[in-house]
């Protein structure tokens, strides 16, 4: 008899295990002889070598489907016990698997557009109106990047300006104030990765979101790093955030020309940007509009609403 450990080094263990250890229950059933003792990222088993060489082949099969599909039920442990495991359904555009194996794919041709561009760029700016996705489809392409070991970090950040509110008037410590800001990013990470799994990669800076301010003096390598809101940047930041790119590092800058928050007097350093930069090979602007607003059905009306009210505000400025 002999001792092997066998580490879950990429498989969220949470979801490996199952809702009240049913997986370990399983591989226990189906590998009768050997003894299982199952702990955090490590399983310890025991008995004959063979058939320990035996299970960890079989446990390799289930970690990739785990990583690549985000689930794991008996179900699917049975099929790979019987052969070569389920057949997934092709998804049209799909970017990758979120939480509970849920299909995060391209939805518009905007959004096809951004997961092109990306691919043949270094730097992508994806600029649109609220709810077309583009900070959604952003974070899936960073983390897929990710979950293929194209880099070893995704870097999030963006702008703390506020929307009609002062930044002052929120309770807490500086990181409290920030929070608010950086929730987006927030909820679009917790639809791709499990809680567990993305808490240890935000421990280990693997996943870093921070405010533009932080950025200054550093250079970014061999990662992601995704500017939100950067409608709300001045030229000056935005330009030290653009030279921060490192080796091996993508960029992408979404934003919204119509939801500027900054001062009258101040212009937008990502208007700026489109200007100085768009001849630039190797950079790449993909459009949206409101035919990519994949929100509630009201969210587009909102906007139309909107976008006719400043033409009739222009017609009558103009008049006067």
């Amino acid at each position: 008899m002999i001792e092997k450990v066998i580490v879950l080094d990429q498989a969220d263990p949470v979801i490996f295990y199952g809702v009240n250890n049913n997986n370990i229950l399983l591989l226990k059933t189906l590998y009768p002889k050997l003894r299982f003792v199952a702990r955090g990222q490590t399983i310890k088993v025991y008995g004959d070598e063979q058939e320990i060489a035996q299970l960890e082949t079989f446990v390799a099969k289930l970690v990739r489907y785990c990583c690549d599909y985000n689930k794991l039920n008996e179900e699917v442990i049975l099929d790979f016990w019987n052969g070569d495991g389920p057949v997934e359904k092709k998804q049209d555009s799909l970017i990758i698997y979120g939480v509970n194996g849920r299909p995060i794919t391209a939805r518009t041709e905007n959004q096809k557009a951004l997961v092109d561009a990306f691919r043949k760029n270094d730097l992508c700016f994806a600029l649109g109106p609220a709810g077309s996705g583009k900070t959604y489809v952003a974070i899936a392409l960073a983390v897929k990047a990710l979950k293929n070991k194209e880099i070893r970090k995704i870097i999030l950040s963006r702008p703390a300006v506020e929307a009609g509110e002062k930044l002052g008037f929120l309770p807490g410590e500086m990181k409290d104030k920030l929070d608010p800001y950086l929730q987006p990013l927030y909820d679009a990470l917790e639809d791709m990765i499990p809680a567990a799994k993305l808490k240890e990669l935000m421990e280990t800076n693997v996943i870093q979101i921070a405010p533009l301010a932080y950025m200054r003096g550093r250079t970014l390598s061999d990662a992601v790093i995704i500017l939100d809101e950067a409608q709300n940047t001045t030229a000056p930041q935005i330009k030290m955030f653009l030279t921060r790119l490192g080796l091996g590092a993508r960029m992408i800058v979404t934003g919204d020309m119509s939801q500027i928050d900054l001062p009258n007097n101040v212009t937008s350093g990502l208007v700026q940007a489109q200007r100085i930069l768009h001849n630039i090979p190797g950079i790449a602007t993909v459009q949206f509009d409101k035919r990519d607003i994949v929100r509630h059905k009201l969210v587009q009306k909102i906007v139309d609403a909107y976008d006719h009210y400043e033409e009739e505000r222009k017609k009558l400025t103009i008049v006067k």
